[in-house]
């Protein structure tokens, strides 16, 4: 240990509730049936290049000019590798939007033994990861696709994958916890895979912020069309886990304006979502629900707290939610809401109006804004300028992801 670095002996390990899998090459051509492999997703090598112009990002592949880059063939989908998506631990100035091979990783970003040698490295106990490059957050890529048959093999793939192989390599029980994603299309086989999932011992599914942008019904729909989903999730106790982009729409100013801007406001995603949940009544229609929001940090979490609040209150005889909420809406967020932060102090700041059980850590490996390989150190220098106590930290770094996922049911207790 240098003089530079501090002590980590009272820091706890750290759980992250946010991480990334690069998905292996092989996940779908080795579980597909014969029938669907030539247009399921595999991997193609060649060159490419990226665009980023007029604040859209686009990106050609072949041509003498590009570099070499693994591309997901599935269906008429052709999508490329990006080392945004796999750049931990790399210098901050080669963190840049190309593309990028297999070879060009770290073995830990797709290999979970590999992980595991890193989480060590990075004072982890424990990490969830959502998907990374070809389902997308939530699985999106799947819903989008023509032929849904195919679809439902995909997702089934995918879980199978993440619950037998990357939660089940040697040494991963108990430290790589399951994430699941969903058929999106339908709410009844949404609902069934979460059965399904949960039977095999996972009970996190990543899910979309707003599913309204991607053409499905919003969490307000009349006909409460995602209630069999939301069954599921509660009577499986699954929390319901929802990144930031998962609705593939993310905040911007202007269609020229920076991927800065983009990137500052990006909360917003989350602070949409949650005002959805708490004035759709569906925290009402399901008293055990969970849901959690990834990479949205919580510094905005105060202000929206006392805004709803005063327009439940204030607003209620025009607010259209006095029939759905019959208690203030912040009523229900403890034990119910949690937040994600890996560089928040203001939210740390905040924390008794937030609710200090309400809080937990990521490190968001392998993605650009991760904390690796120092997140012992980012952790224990934002405790310290908080100036949280023992218990605090620990509820930050470890208790509240033990509580908010039912860690319990992996062994982690403490």
């Amino acid at each position: 240990m240098t003089a530079t670095e501090p002590s980590t002996e009272a820091l706890p390990l750290i759980i992250s509730v946010d991480d990334h899998v690069v998905e292996p090459a092989n996940i779908w051509q080795d579980r597909l049936p014969d029938a669907f492999k030539d247009r399921g997703p595999r991997i193609e090598r060649d060159t490419g290049k990226f665009l980023f112009e007029g604040g859209t990002f686009s990106y050609e592949k072949g041509g003498d000019d590009g570099v070499p880059c693994d591309w997901w063939l599935y269906e008429e989908l052709v999508y490329p590798m990006p080392r945004l998506s796999a750049c931990a631990g790399r210098p901050r100035d080669e963190i840049v939007n190309v593309p990028i091979t297999y070879d060009e990783m770290q073995p830990a970003f797709y290999d979970p033994v590999e992980r595991l040698k890193a989480m060590d490295a990075n004072h982890m106990e424990a990490s969830l990861c959502f998907p990374n490059t070809l389902p997308r957050f939530c699985g999106q890529t799947f819903m989008e696709r023509g032929d849904k048959e195919l679809s439902l093999l995909c997702v089934q793939a995918y879980n199978d994958w993440m619950i037998d192989e990357w939660c089940g390599a040697p040494g991963a029980r108990g430290r790589l916890i399951p994430m699941t994603i969903v058929p999106l299309w339908d709410a009844e086989l949404a609902a069934a895979e979460v059965r399904r999932c949960a039977e095999k011992g996972s009970f996190a599914v990543a899910f979309s912020e707003n599913p309204y942008p991607l053409g499905l019904p919003s969490f307000h729909d009349p006909d409460k069309y995602w209630d069999p989903f939301f069954q599921a999730c509660e009577d499986t106790r699954s929390v319901v886990c929802m990144h930031i982009g998962s609705s593939s729409k993310m905040p911007a100013t202007s269609p020229d304006a920076p991927f800065a801007v983009s990137s500052t406001l990006t909360f917003q995603n989350a602070m949409g979502s949650m005002c959805d949940y708490l004035l759709s009544g569906i925290l009402v229609r399901f008293p055990n629900l969970k849901i959690a929001y990834s990479e949205g940090q919580v510094g905005w979490m105060p202000y929206v707290i006392e805004r709803i609040d005063k327009v439940w209150d204030e607003n209620r005889a025009f607010g259209g939610v006095a029939d759905q909420v019959p208690e203030p809406p912040s009523t229900y967020i403890a034990g119910r809401i949690f937040g994600c932060i890996f560089d928040d102090e203001t939210g740390l700041a905040n924390r008794d109006v937030i609710g200090m059980d309400q809080i937990t850590f990521e490190t968001d490996y392998p993605h650009a804004d991760s904390t690796f390989p120092h997140s012992a150190k980012i952790a224990q220098d934002m405790c310290d300028k908080a100036g949280l106590n023992g218990e605090e930290r620990w509820k930050l770094l470890r208790g509240n992801a033990i509580n908010a996922f039912g860690l319990e049911r992996f062994g982690i207790t403490e």
